[in-house]
């Protein structure tokens, strides 16, 4: 854990622009993130001791003109989920009690930004225990893989085996998988439970509980037909 008790005084989330200004490729860079915050938000709404951030610069290193370090998403366990009536400005991690986000995600879009080394440097100085590099589009180009997971092992980042791939610090898995969020159809990143299941998207979770009601009224309409089969045989139960 990073020591700010000796770096004082330190600038705020207020004084410090919320990220790199930097703008993204692509929508995707964008909907893949926060579909996995629909997600954690729908399955982790008893919990408070989470956060997840879209596109949010992260503070780690205080000096006169910081500069952050922006994933396309993180999350970090430990900290307060909502923080004042506007929430976060950025992710300052001397406001944060030094809790390294667990998980950072990187969408690897037409421009390349260091995915692969400058910025997985930059999150193996940070401590981030878990990197995903989802390329979906143009990973053939630095002759890598659509999906990577690493974990940080001694200082190193150690790519991950199989998929999806399970993080027992986190309490979750992630892998890809087809599915609809926002309408589009197509493949996503998802998290998985323990034994591989995927949690689904609010749209699909929406269509799966329409079908199960459809599926519901249809077998109670099959019972009334069938006693009205039998009323026609034997005539009503109640005479």
């Amino acid at each position: 854990m990073l020591d700010y008790t000796s770096l004082t005084p330190l600038p705020t989330a207020e004084e410090l622009p919320c990220s790199d200004e930097t703008p993204v490729d692509n929508e995707l860079q964008n909907l893949i993130p926060n579909l996995l915050l629909a997600i954690l938000a729908l399955i982790w709404s008893q919990r408070q001791d989470w956060f997840f951030g879209v596109d949010m610069g992260i503070y780690y290193i205080p000096q006169r003109h910081p500069q952050p370090l922006v994933p396309d998403g993180f999350l970090s366990i430990g900290v307060e989920r909502h923080k004042g009536e506007q929430g976060r400005l950025s992710y300052v991690l001397w406001e944060e009690g030094g809790i390294v986000p667990c998980l950072a995600i990187e969408c690897v879009s037409h421009t390349y930004n260091g995915e692969y080394d400058s910025k997985l440097e930059k999150y193996v100085e940070l401590g981030v225990l878990y990197y995903v590099v989802y390329n979906p589009d143009y990973w053939q180009r630095r002759d890598r893989e659509p999906f990577e997971v690493y974990r940080l092992v001694e200082g190193n980042y150690i790519r991950q085996s199989g998929e999806p791939v399970w993080m027992p610090e986190v309490g979750l898995g992630i892998g890809r998988g087809e599915g609809t969020y926002k309408g589009w159809m197509r493949e996503w990143l998802y998290w998985y439970d323990e034994a591989g299941n995927c949690y689904p998207s609010p749209d699909d979770a929406i269509a799966q509980q329409q079908q199960r009601a459809e599926r519901a009224e249809q077998r109670l309409e099959e019972m009334e037909a069938m006693l009205q089969q039998y009323r026609d045989r034997f005539g009503d139960l109640n005479s």
